[in-house]
């Protein structure tokens, strides 16, 4: 899944990362509390923020649950036992997936 998110950014509120998934935010406060991997800041107010790591790792998990089908469950334990061949399958798939993007944005700039 390609996100158009601003690059440089500490951290990202729910608001934005639901709106680059797709997603309600309740869904992202949900795997949240389900998924020890995320740990978002909280800031005085209670509003949950979310470091560039922690999106990697929510890219991950949509991945997991939507695109591929697992359930939270399968999803938890997949993580723990092969995250790192997880990991590098995810990574080549989210380089692609931006390459095309870059693709279909110059073909339609053309």
């Amino acid at each position: 899944m390609y996100l158009e998110l601003k690059e440089g950014k500490l951290y990202y509120s729910i608001g934005e990362l639901a709106k680059a998934f797709n997603v309600n935010a309740s869904l992202i406060r949900f795997w949240d509390s389900e998924f020890d991997v995320l740990k978002p800041k909280k800031n005085a107010k209670g509003n949950r923020m979310f470091t560039p790591e922690d999106v990697k790792n929510l890219q991950l998990i949509y991945h997991l649950v939507k695109e591929r089908g697992f359930t939270l469950e399968g999803a938890k334990t997949h993580l723990k036992e092969g995250k790192k061949e997880t990991l590098t399958n995810f990574d080549i798939i989210t380089k692609l997936e931006t390459i095309k993007a870059q693709l279909t944005d110059l073909k339609n700039n053309l």
